[in-house]
């Protein structure tokens, strides 16, 4: 299968965990973030990290867009639900993570709620339509990966006249929050980046390169298959080695430098940049989300139902936040493994697909630590 069995052969992957053991500094150790979590449970699924020296040390990012939404704005699409009426419609990784009080949007439906798991904004599109005496409100969340589709949402709605929908707008942008964990009172120490896949694809790599030079950090674009991860792990090392901090594309398959300039220019049409935006795990960042732009307000939840800013607590225990920003693993989390399961999440970590928390126990390296 092209693109895919290429990329997992067990040979390949011996050869280059043999350059990588040749190449490494035994003096020194090398931690390198990745930011997506779709390459944290590629470590983890076929044991990347087993294959690696001692002295490389995967540290687990940000990169997982239903990890970092904060408690408050799950709360703010119970209260749609609740007080308002409306159908929500989102994304099946949203509907367990918890909200304040342990609530959650799967909670609420059991409850009554008219909450409904869709698999694109078509579908939330359609149920508009079909329900025009209701309110359908889009939980939009997501990195640049998902933005360019809820921006065709949004200009479809206004062509056919959909006054019954609308977006609850949740869309963040990833070197806002790289910057964010390298400008830290308590940075992580960190060396280097995997860069994100689809991400990537949409913004390309160009949007990196002023952020390596001036923290010094070598980036190299990481596609999601072990041996991408392993390969791009060999270029960081040899950056580092030489003292080097440039952007480098190991996913040239799929990204370019200046990356998908008609979902840019979409997304610029659609949206513009909030003051500030709270991150689950790293607070309040500059300009690090989407909302949408004045012409599209009849479009914009927040707009339509007057949504006031929640703010709620994560479960005392969690140390989800801690793990988003690289400061804890989620073997560090005292809930793992006893109180928190997939069956009884604390922490968004342990609910998305892409959390670090969900990897460790879907493969194993819980019992293993």
């Amino acid at each position: 299968m092209k693109y895919i069995d290429e990329f997992r052969q067990h040979d390949l992957a011996q050869q280059l965990a043999n350059s990588i053991a040749q190449t490494v500094n035994p003096d020194r150790h090398y931690r390198l973030m990745e930011f997506c979590g779709g390459h944290t449970h590629a470590i983890f699924r076929y044991g990347v990290q087993d294959l690696m020296p001692s002295n490389v040390e995967f540290i687990h990012g940000p990169g997982c867009p239903v990890c970092v939404l904060p408690t408050g704005r799950i709360d703010n699409a119970i209260q749609l639900v609740e007080q308002h009426g409306v159908i929500l419609c989102t994304y099946a990784d949203l509907m367990r993570v918890p909200g304040g009080g342990r609530q959650s949007l799967l909670k609420a439906k059991a409850a009554g709620g008219d909450i409904r798991m869709v698999y694109s904004t078509q579908d939330a599109l359609k149920i508009a339509r079909d329900n025009p005496d209701r309110q359908v409100v889009f939980f939009a969340i997501g990195f640049e990966t998902t933005t360019p589709p809820t921006a065709v949402a949004v200009k479809q709605a206004q062509a056919e006249g959909l006054t019954n929908f609308s977006v609850f707008c949740n869309h963040v942008l990833t070197p806002a929050a790289m910057q964010a964990i390298l400008d830290a009172p308590e940075p992580v120490q960190i060396d280097a980046f995997l860069g994100p896949s689809h991400v990537s694809s949409v913004i390309g790599s160009k949007p990196y390169e002023t952020f390596a030079e001036h923290y010094a950090k070598p980036i190299v674009i990481a596609g999601f298959e072990p041996l991408d991860v392993m390969q791009s792990a060999l270029m960081l090392i040899r950056q580092l080695n030489a003292g080097q901090h440039t952007v480098e594309n190991e996913y040239s398959r799929a990204v370019t430098r200046e990356g998908n300039l008609k979902a840019q220019a979409l997304m610029a049409e659609i949206f513009e940049l909030r003051p500030h935006f709270e991150w689950r795990g790293l607070g309040l960042i500059p300009h690090s989300a989407l909302k949408l732009k004045a012409e599209y307000a009849e479009f914009d939840a927040e707009q339509r139902f007057d949504m006031p800013a929640i703010q709620a607590s994560d479960v005392k225990g969690c140390d989800c936040p801690a793990i988003l920003r690289g400061a804890k693993k989620p073997q560090d989390c005292k809930l793992l493994g006893t109180v928190c399961t997939p069956e009884n999440p604390m922490g968004s970590c342990m609910v998305s697909s892409e959390g670090a928390c969900a990897a460790y126990w879907s493969y194993g390296r819980l019992r293993q630590s």
